[in-house]
């Protein structure tokens, strides 16, 4: 069962994003606020829930949230600043957008650039242990899904609508076969052939 709070009685914040290890489109970050003592029984990781499952879960976590909202950093961005930094940058955008100001952020993973004064909390596989990182979980994946089935009308090629920009060997071979969009991350490896700028990060 997903904890409702890491501590009682504060303004808590789950971070989490989407789209980091993806050759093609922005990475996304969602923050999430919700009531106190909290349940969903069906919230759980979205890694671990089915397409129409996180789907049928986004317009009740956006209605159930006290605040909730979305940072997205664009395939550009993610190539000056490298995926780790932009991973940061989108949950900072997500921050930015809530209409209540956290007292405290739960962030998804081991490490986080600090959000001006407000402190944080890293926690490895977050999205399977708080309630309020799952639901950031769900609503990253489920908007950045949306944006992709989006710009697959620009670019049907390379299969989008199914392979969400993931370096599936299909997306790789159309790359191979049709160039690169401008979607894709540069600095990215692309090809299975081609180096990576960012490979130590990735």
């Amino acid at each position: 069962m997903l904890l409702s709070c890491l501590e009682e009685n504060r303004i808590e914040a789950g971070c989490d994003e989407a789209g980091r290890g993806c050759l093609a489109g922005p990475v996304f970050a969602a923050a999430v606020i919700l009531p106190d003592g909290y349940t969903n029984e069906l919230l759980n990781d979205s890694k671990q829930l089915s397409e129409k499952k996180r789907d049928a879960l986004r317009p009740i976590i956006e209605q159930d949230a006290l605040a909730w909202a979305v940072g997205i950093v664009t395939a550009e961005e993610i190539d000056k600043i490298n995926i780790l930094n932009a991973s940061f940058l989108a949950m900072h955008r997500a921050i930015d957008g809530l209409k209540i100001k956290p007292e405290h952020l739960l962030i998804d993973g081991n490490r986080f650039k600090q959000y001006k004064d407000i402190p944080h909390t890293c926690i490895v596989k977050g999205d399977g242990k708080m309630m309020s990182i799952a639901a950031a979980s769900i609503l990253a994946k489920t908007h950045r899904d949306e944006f992709m089935k989006k710009i697959h009308a620009e670019f049907p090629q390379y299969a989008w609508n199914v392979n969400k920009g993931y370096p599936t060997k299909a997306h790789r071979a159309a790359i191979a076969k049709h160039g690169v969009s401008p979607y894709h991350r540069a600095s990215f490896k692309l090809l299975d052939t081609e180096p990576s700028l960012f490979d130590d990060i990735v």
